[in-house]
C-alpha cells in the first residue's frame, strides 16, 4: 500500500517557485521565512558567535555550601589545627557575609522551588561558619529564620535531596546545637531527623564495601569524628583532593593536618578568589558536556573548529593519564565516547574498572548522579569495535539493567529529578546503531531542559551557558533544514511523475520513505545533491526489485538487462513493453544526471563507476529470479555473494559518496577498505531483511538466509537457532563496520564518506529493527515530524 496519500498535502503546502537543489542558502531562507517557519529577526551569525564563546568560557558556578566548609578550616600555622581561633582562608568569610540572599538563605539565586533542601543545607553550612568565627550575628539570625520557617521541607520526600542530605544535614544540626545554636524547633522534630540519619547509616552498611566506602568518603563532612579517615584518605587524588570536592577535602583538613589537602584548597581559591565551586577541576567535563549538547541538538557542524580544539585538549589530557580530569565515571565515559566517535585512537581499557554494577552505580547513595553515571557508561559501551572491547558487553548489560531498575523507581521521583528520565528512556529505546541523527536531534530539542541546574552535594550551574540561545539556534536550524527538505520533496514528486514511475502498478510507491531516510541522516542544506541522488537511486532500486520480483516476464527481464548492458542513447532503444520503456528511460535519465553531477564534484569522469553498479545490481537480480524459478538451493556462501549485491545498496551509496564534497579517489574505490565497508554494511542490511521477512518469503518460495541456514542444517538447526545465528553475524558485522568508520590510521576513504556507510547501516537497523519497516506504515508519525511539522517553542 502506498504511503503517498497521507502525505499528499505535504507536497502541496509550498506555493513557491520551484528551485534547483543548488539554490543558495539565502534564497532557501527567504522561502522558509515566507512560509513562516521562523522569524526574520533571528540572527544566525550572532547566535553562533555567542555559542562559540560559550564553548571556550563556560565554567561552574561557585558554591555557598562548599565555601562554608572551606571557611570552617582553622589556620594551619599552629602545631594543632584545632588550637587556633582564626580561619585558614579568611577571604571565604567575607564572601559568605557578602552573598546572603534576600530571604536569608545562601545558595543559587532564582533556585527551583524543589531545591529547598539544597538551600537549607547551604544556609546551615554558612551559619555554622559564621558561628565558628563569631562574626555576622545579623546574618546568622536571618539564616536561622530561613531554616526554621522552611524546616518542614526537610522531611518532604517530594523535594529534591542533594547527595548525602539525609546524613550531612542532621549532622550539621547536631553540630550547631553543640555550638549553642537554638533553632527554636520542637525537640521531637530534631530527634526524628537524627533518627532518620541513623537509619540511613544502617541502610548504607548493607551496601557492598566498594560503594559504601566511596559514598561515605564523598560525604566526609557529614561524618566528622565518626569517619574512618584511614580508609577515606585512600581516595585522595594526586591533586590532594577527595573526589575533586572542596567540601570533602575541607572536612579532611579539619580533622587531619594534611598538607596536600591544604595545597589543593589554596589552588582552588587562587583560581576562583574568595569562593569555591562544588567540584574542581571540572573544566574537562563542562567542555565535553557542551560538545555533546551541540551534537545532540544537531548544530555541531557550525562549531567544528571549537569542537576540535576541545577534543584535542581532552585527548592530550587522556594520553597523559590526567587523573584529576577523568576521576569520575561520567567524565571518563563521555570523554571516551566523544574521542572515539571523532576518530581519536583510544582504547577502551580505562572503562574496564567499571564492571561491578553494584559498586559502580551506587556510589552516591541512589542519587540521580548514579543514574547520570550509568547512562554515560551505557552510551560509551555501545561503541564496541573489536575483540579488545568485548568486556564492554558486561558494561552494557549492567548499566542497562541498572537504568531499567531506576526508570521504574523514578516514576515516583521528585519533579526536579525527572528531567533525566526522558534521556534514559530515549537511550534504552533508541540504541546508537539504530538512531538516525536528525530524529534524535528533534527529540533532544523537544525535551530540552532550559534549567541547567545540576545537583550533587549542592546545586550548581554552568556559568556563561545561555541555554535559550542554544535552543533557539537548534529550533531555527531544524526548521530551516526542513524548509529546504520540503522544497526538495516537491521536486522529487515532480521527477517521479515526469518519469511515470507512479504509473507502474507493480511497484511500491516509497518516495516519502526513500527521501526520509536521506533527510534524517544527511540533512545539512549544502548536501542537497547527495540527498536527491540517495532518494532517486533508492526509488529506482525499489522499482527494479519489484520489476524482477513480481512485475515482469522473463522476456522483459532479459530485455532490460540487454538495454542496460548496451547503454548508449535512450532514443531508439528497443523496449519490448511499456513497462520496460518506463523503467529503462527513468534509469537512463537519472543515472546520466547523477553521473554528470558526480563528475563535476570529483573533477574526473566517474559516470562509468555508477553505471557499473547498476549493471551489477540488475544482473544479480536476474540470477536471484533464475534461482527462484528453478527452485535452486545454493550454499550460504553462494547466496550471500549474490544477495549482498541484489540488496541494492551499491547504486545508492556510491553516487551519494561522490556528491558529499570530499574527493574520492580511484585508489579509495578499489581499496580493500572500501570493499570491507560495503560488505559489512550490506551484510547487516541483507540479514536484517532476511530475519524480518523470513516467514513471508518462505510462503512465497523465495530464497532467504534464515531458511537456507535451516535447510543446510539438515534438521539440526531450528528456526529460533537460525535467527539467533543470523543476529550474531549482524552484531559482529555492525561492530566491524563501526571500527572501519572510526579508523584513521592507513585509511584511504575520507571520513565523511565512511560515515555514510554507518548512516546507511543505521537506517537499515531502524527500518528492520522490529518489522520489515520498508513494507509497513508504523513510522508514519516519525516521518511527518522530520519532513512536515516544524518545531514550535511553547
Amino acid at each position: 500500500m502506498s504511503i503517498s496519500p497521507p502525505y499528499h498535502h505535504l507536497l502541496q503546502g509550498l506555493h513557491v517557485k520551484s528551485t534547483s537543489p543548488s539554490v543558495s542558502g539565502t534564497e532557501f531562507r527567504m522561502v522558509a521565512e515566507h512560509v513562516g517557519l521562523f522569524p526574520k529577526k533571528f540572527d544566525f551569525e550572532d547566535a553562533k558567535e555567542r555559542i562559540r564563546k560559550m564553548v571556550d568560557k563556560v565554567e561552574v558556578s561557585v558554591s555557598a555550601y562548599d565555601t562554608a566548609w572551606v571557611a570552617m578550616v582553622p589556620s594551619q600555622t599552629q602545631s594543632s589545627p584545632g588550637d587556633t581561633d582564626t580561619p585558614c582562608f579568611p577571604g571565604t568569610m567575607n564572601w559568605i557575609l557578602d552573598n546572603q540572599l534576600q530571604d536569608g538563605s545562601w545558595g543559587l539565586p532564582h533556585r527551583h522551588n524543589l531545591l529547598i533542601k539544597d538551600a537549607l543545607s547551604s544556609t546551615l553550612a554558612c551559619v555554622l561558619a559564621l558561628k565558628r568565627w563569631q562574626v555576622g550575628q545579623a546574618h546568622i539570625v536571618r539564616g536561622l529564620d530561613f531554616i526554621s520557617s522552611n524546616f518542614a521541607s526537610v522531611m518532604d520526600d517530594e523535594k529534591h535531596s542533594p547527595i548525602g542530605f539525609s546524613i550531612i544535614f542532621p549532622s550539621m544540626i547536631d553540630y550547631a546545637i553543640n555550638m549553642g545554636i537554638n533553632f527554636h524547633l520542637p525537640q521531637e522534630d530534631i530527634e526524628v531527623l537524627l533518627n532518620r540519619k541513623d537509619m540511613e547509616l544502617q541502610r548504607i552498611k548493607g551496601k557492598s564495601s566498594g560503594s559504601r566506602n566511596h559514598y561515605l568518603a564523598y560525604i566526609s563532612e557529614g561524618l566528622g569524628k565518626l569517619q574512618d579517615w584511614e580508609t577515606t584518605m585512600t581516595y585522595q587524588r594526586k591533586n590532594g583532593s577527595l573526589f575533586n570536592s572542596p567540601s570533602a577535602t575541607a572536612a579532611a583538613l579539619l580533622h587531619l593536618h594534611n598538607s596536600r589537602c591544604h595545597s589543593y584548597l589554596c589552588s582552588v581559591l587562587q583560581q576562583f578568589g574568595n569562593a569555591v565551586p562544588t567540584m574542581y577541576p571540572f573544566h574537562t567535563y563542562v567542555q565535553l558536556y557542551m560538545v555533546d549538547k551541540l551534537q545532540r541538538l544537531g548544530i555541531d557542524r557550525h562549531f567544528t573548529e571549537n569542537i576540535r580544539n576541545v577534543l584535542d585538549e581532552t585527548f592530550r589530557l587522556w594520553i597523559q593519564g590526567h587523573e584529576d580530569s577523568f576521576g569520575d565515571i561520567a567524565t571518563r565515559a563521555l570523554a571516551f565516547r566523544l574521542l572515539r566517535l571523532h576518530g581519536y585512537s583510544i582504547p577502551s581499557v580505562p572503562l574496564a574498572m567499571y564492571g561491578d554494577q553494584e559498586s559502580c552505580f551506587d556510589r552516591f547513595g541512589g542519587h540521580v548522579k548514579d543514574i547520570t553515571d550509568a547512562l554515560e557508561l551505557f552510551r560509551a559501551s555501545e561503541l564496541i569495535i573489536d575483540e579488545s572491547d568485548r568486556f564492554l558487553e558486561k558494561q552494557i548489560s549492567g548499566s542497562r539493567n541498572f537504568l531499567r531498575q531506576q526508570l521504574n523507581r523514578s516514576i515516583q521521583a521528585d519533579g526536579f529529578a525527572k528531567y533525566i528520565i526522558h534521556e534514559v528512556e530515549d537511550a534504552l529505546k533508541n540504541p546508537y546503531y539504530a538512531s538516525l541523527e536528525h530524529i534524535a536531534n528533534r527529540r533532544c530539542i523537544e525535551h530540552y531542559n532550559l534549567d541547567n541546574t545540576t545537583v550533587h552535594k549542592t546545586s550548581f550551574r554552568f556559568e556563561a551557558l545561555d541555554d535559550d540561545v542554544l535552543l533557539k539556534l537548534a529550533v531555527e536550524d531544524f526548521n530551516y533544514c526542513q524548509s529546504i527538505h520540503l522544497q526538495e520533496l516537491k521536486q522529487l514528486k515532480q521527477w517521479n511523475m515526469v518519469n511515470r514511475l507512479d504509473q507502474l502498478s507493480f511497484s511500491r510507491q516509497k518516495l516519502i520513505y526513500c527521501y526520509f531516510s536521506a533527510a534524517s541522516t544527511i540533512f545539512s542544506p549544502e548536501l542537497a545533491h547527495a540527498r536527491m541522488s540517495w532518494t532517486k537511486s533508492s526509488i529506482l532500486t525499489t522499482v527494479i526489485d519489484d520489476f524482477f520480483d513480481v512485475g515482469s516476464s522473463e522476456e522483459e527481464q532479459l530485455n532490460l538487462i540487454q538495454l542496460v548492458q548496451q547503454w548508449g542513447t535512450k532514443e531508439g532503444a528497443n523496449c519490448c513493453s511499456e513497462k520496460v520503456h518506463i523503467v529503462f528511460y527513468a534509469l537512463h535519465d537519472t543515472i546520466s544526471e547523477i553521473g554528470d553531477q558526480a563528475c563535476r564534484y570529483q573533477d574526473r569522469n566517474v559516470a562509468g563507476h555508477i553505471l557499473k553498479e547498476w549493471r551489477r545490481l540488475i544482473e544479480s537480480m536476474w540470477r536471484e529470479a533464475e534461482m527462484t524459478r528453478n527452485k535452486s538451493v545454493p550454499t550460504m556462501k553462494e547466496y550471500l555473494e549474490n544477495a549482498l549485491i541484489s540488496f541494492a545498496l551499491g547504486p545508492i551509496v556510491l553516487p551519494t559518496l561522490y556528491l558529499l564534497g570530499p574527493k574520492l579517489s580511484e585508489e579509495a574505490i578499489r581499496s580493500l577498505e572500501y570493499r570491507n565497508l560495503f560488505e559489512s554494511m550490506s551484510t547487516c542490511g541483507r540479514l536484517l531483511n532476511d530475519i524480518r521477512g523470513f516467514e513471508r518469503e518462505a510462503k512465497e518460495g523465495k530464497l532467504n538466509a534464515v531458511s537456507l541456514h535451516i535447510h543446510h542444517g539438515k534438521g539440526l538447526v531450528s528456526e529460533e537457532e537460525a535467527i539467533k545465528d543470523m543476529a550474531s553475524i549482524i552484531v559482529n558485522k555492525r561492530r566491524e563496520l563501526l571500527g572501519l568508520v572510526l579508523q584513521n590510521e592507513d585509511s584511504v576513504v575520507p571520513r565523511a564518506c565512511k560515515d555514510l556507510f554507518w548512516k546507511m547501516s543505521k537506517v537499515l537497523h531502524l527500518f528492520y529493527g522490529e518489522d520489515d519497516g520498508f513494507t509497513t506504515e508504523n513510522m508514519e508519525g516519525v516521518v511527518r515530524r522530520i519532513l512536515q511539522d516544524p518545531v514550535v517553542l511553547a
